[in-house]
């Protein structure tokens, strides 16, 4: 290869896509690592999806291009994953990469906030996919029911309906697993 080799500069396509959709990777990944309850697996839904939203560029017509991105992050999910991905694979959140729990706090506020924070994790992850993908995009993604909607292709009557049982699973699951933890304390 010649030393005066440069890659090709950057395309206005590409530059655009750069300015439209990069700023929303973290929150792609996000999703991604919630649906697929594994980070390798997270960053493979991920890689595939920022591929097709490139290669699919030309069709996004403006509007908000972070609920066009988890749209194709989501529906990357389900297709690699009727394709035989890996859906049994769990692996807990590390909480000092996803950064839940302000180091500021006493120590004793840390290790009860760990513990709830874990609680919550170990009840996301069981509940149906449908659920735990509506209650992340409203709650972790801060998406209105319009653009959880617009993402999952389903009616907002349905997302609030899928809202509304998440909550009350989660709730149900955080008592019954705070009961557990007072009586194994007393």
């Amino acid at each position: 290869m010649p030393s005066d080799f440069r890659p090709p500069a950057s395309t206005p396509r590409r530059t655009h896509f750069e300015v439209c959709v990069l700023p929303y990777l973290d929150a792609a990944y996000n999703l991604a690592r919630w649906l697929t309850r594994d980070d390798a697996d997270a960053q493979d839904v991920v890689q595939e999806a920022m591929l097709r939203a490139f290669r699919y560029f030309d069709s996004f017509r403006g509007g908000d291009a972070r609920v066009w991105l988890l749209a194709i992050v989501r529906n990357t999910f389900y297709s690699l994953r009727a394709k035989g991905a890996s859906d049994d694979a769990h692996e807990s959140f590390d909480d000092d990469t996803h950064g839940l729990i302000d180091e500021q706090l006493s120590p004793e506020a840390r290790v009860l906030l760990a513990v709830d924070v874990r609680a919550l994790h170990a009840a996301l992850g069981q509940l149906p996919h449908p659920l735990r993908e509506a209650i992340v995009l409203r709650e972790l993604e801060e998406c209105s029911y319009k653009e959880i909607a617009s993402i999952t292709g389903q009616k907002i009557g349905t997302v609030m309906s899928r809202l509304a049982r998440a909550r009350e699973r989660l709730k149900t699951e955080l008592s019954r697993s705070s009961t557990e933890a007072c009586r194994h304390d007393v």
